[in-house]
């Protein structure tokens, strides 16, 4: 497969929708993926009426599920021996970053959909992880 053929599935999957593309040709695969917006954990908190202190106590918190937006190898801190992004019960912002997922030498940054506190951590560092797969939680 040569360099041109690369280019343009690249710039096909920016162009459409597509999230994931898997091409093999010979002896060489290609896989070329895309995140959005719309792959982000995102939560709408409907007007009920309830007082904010029913969603200060901890049994009663919405929490928010940060999943995987594609296969590769998790990596809870910038570099080996560095202290991790974030730790369960941190208090995190929108925005923050909390993983780093290596695909195909690619280092895309998985950031907090939402400020709050870390309820749940996945313990995987430095190991391969699914598409999907829970990383963490946000209460």
């Amino acid at each position: 497969m040569d360099l041109s053929k690369i280019k343009m599935l690249i710039e096909f999957v920016g162009r459409t929708n597509v999230t994931e593309l898997n091409v093999s040709e010979k002896d060489v695969s290609v896989r070329i993926f895309q995140t959005t917006e719309k792959a982000r954990a995102e939560i709408d908190v409907p007007n009920t009426g309830v007082a904010n202190d029913t969603f200060n106590d901890p049994t009663t918190a919405l929490t928010v599920a940060i999943k995987a937006p594609v296969f590769g190898v998790l990596h809870r801190a910038s570099a080996p021996g560095q202290a991790p992004f974030v730790r369960t019960g941190d208090i995190v912002e929108q925005g923050q970053t909390l993983f780093i997922i290596e695909a195909m030498k690619v280092f895309n940054k998985i950031a907090a959909p939402k400020g709050g506190r870390i309820a749940y951590l996945t313990d995987i560092d430095g190991g391969e992880i699914e598409t999907g797969a829970l990383l963490a939680e946000i209460a």
